[in-house]
């Protein structure tokens, strides 16, 4: 059985290109990439190279087996560890919404498939959903609707959407909206449905939604009363 991850890397943006095609060339073909910005201020930072520099972070869907390649090859060939390159974590996919969508955003990459990964004692799951930019209301809308409350959009430049077409019958614009919500973890099934139905690939916003295993809060204290 195979585990999933959302794997995200914060690199030094001159590099971008450099790590796409190393990102393809081990199987990782999609991608949501957004800008960021280095910031200094203590002696550890400075050492991770992590200064105020223009940042590129990309984040990507992959495999147990593709992350070790990958690992691999970002300290090897990429040399990730020098100070200054950048640094990628990873962070246990527990359901995604739709087999489709899953071989999209893995293509390449070998899978098999296993039970949704849990964890124990925890309250809350992270959503994170994409969607073509301009559509972040839909998303909310069809969330709030199913119970849940805010979100925080990012946007996003998405590699390879082309395959999009192959994978899952429709086409996906290039220019991506990322939406992140928190969610209670008994709501997170009847919320990922509500955004599938109201705002899938079968809607303009296409969206597309996987979540991820929250340990602990702050901040949801009047939701936990209520």
């Amino acid at each position: 059985m195979s585990e999933l991850f959302w794997m995200t890397a914060i690199i030094d943006r001159h590099r971008m290109k450099e790590f796409e095609k190393f990102y393809e060339k081990n199987g990782v073909m999609v991608n949501l990439i957004t800008l960021g910005k280095g910031t200094a201020g203590t002696e550890i930072l400075s050492y991770f190279g992590l200064e105020e520099t223009e940042k590129s972070v990309i984040m990507s869907v992959v495999t147990d087996e593709t992350w070790k390649k990958i690992k691999s090859g970002l300290q090897k060939e990429m040399q990730i560890d020098i100070p200054g390159t950048g640094i990628a974590v990873i962070i246990p996919v527990s359901s995604m919404g739709g087999k489709k969508q899953l071989r999209f955003f893995i293509r390449a990459q070998h899978f098999e498939r296993g039970e949704e990964t849990v964890l124990k004692n925890t309250k809350y799951e992270l959503l994170v959903v994409t969607a073509n930019q301009g559509y972040t209301e839909q998303v909310m809308e069809a969330a709030r609707k199913a119970g849940a409350g805010g979100g925080t959009m990012l946007h996003a430049k998405g590699t390879g959407m082309e395959g999009a077409q192959h994978f899952l019958g429709v086409t996906l614009a290039a220019e991506k909206e990322v939406i992140m919500i928190v969610v209670k973890k008994e709501q997170k099934n009847t919320i990922m449905k509500a955004i599938m139905e109201d705002a899938g690939l079968q809607s303009r916003a296409k969206a597309i939604v996987f979540s991820v295993p929250v340990t602990d809060t702050a901040g949801m204290r009047l939701t936990e009363e209520e």
